[in-house]
């Protein structure tokens, strides 16, 4: 029996996979977005500790709300951090007949055992991915996040490969990750793939600036303001969103 730690919970999670779902946020990410609205998530130590029937029992209680699209989403911090919570959890929740969805950026994705290994079992019971792709320039992307982002173009690429279902996620940060250049070369990058269902952008917002604050951590982003919806738009348009695939 695996335990995980959990940074928070949501019963009726409308943006986070088809339907209605069960959210579960874990705790830790290795990530450092400067545009993080939950960087209270970064800490790997912090949570509270669930095990992955408890969980599930949790999830059940809202069955009844989930329709035939809705079922349970894994989201963080990033859940891939806790392999081992995630292979239990999701294949209990095959066990019944529930829809998975993962919610990661793909950041600890590498070829290399044990991960790898544990990764394949995972995709098994996983039903879709959300996957956020900060950003196709590698300077721009580890000034945005702090990392690399060839091992996270490499999970799309292994995605696509064994054909697991994906939604491709973008933030646009005005001055960050909103050049036409690099959206673009998002739009080129998906068509390499076979596995791309949707694109999304998602605008960047400042609603968690506060908890920057009450951290005490300085927010890199003071003074830049969310996207206009027509920026938005026109984002959207370079990406290809709404578009058959």
């Amino acid at each position: 029996m695996t335990t995980c730690k959990v940074h928070s919970l949501e019963s009726f999670g409308a943006a986070d996979g088809p339907g209605v779902r069960y959210v579960i946020f874990l705790q830790g990410c290795r990530m450092r977005c400067q545009f993080c609205h939950n960087p209270d998530t970064w800490e790997e130590q912090g949570g509270t500790i669930y095990t992955a029937e408890e969980l599930l029992s949790k999830a059940l209680r809202y069955r009844n709300y989930w329709g035939t699209e809705g079922g349970v989403t894994v989201s963080g911090g990033e859940p891939l951090l806790q392999m081992d919570f995630l292979l239990e959890f999701f294949a209990l929740a095959k066990e019944k007949g529930i829809h998975t969805v993962l919610d990661t950026a793909g950041q600890p994705f590498t070829r290399e055992e044990p991960f790898f290994g544990k990764l394949e079992e995972l995709m098994k019971v996983t039903d879709l991915l959300l996957l956020d792709l900060k950003e196709m320039n590698p300077e721009r992307h580890r000034r945005l996040t702090g990392r690399e982002n060839d091992n996270i173009l490499e999970f799309a690429r292994y995605l696509s490969e064994i054909g697991k279902p994906v939604w491709i996620r973008h933030v646009l940060v005005p001055e960050r990750s909103d050049f036409v250049e690099d959206l673009q070369a998002l739009r080129a990058f998906t068509e390499t793939l076979a596995n791309v269902e949707r694109i999304e952008v998602l605008p960047y917002h400042t609603l968690g600036v506060f908890k920057w604050e009450n951290m005490g951590i300085k927010y890199p982003l003071e003074g830049i303001r969310p996207p206009e919806p027509e920026r938005v738009r026109q984002a959207e348009e370079i990406l290809g969103c709404g578009e058959q695939r």
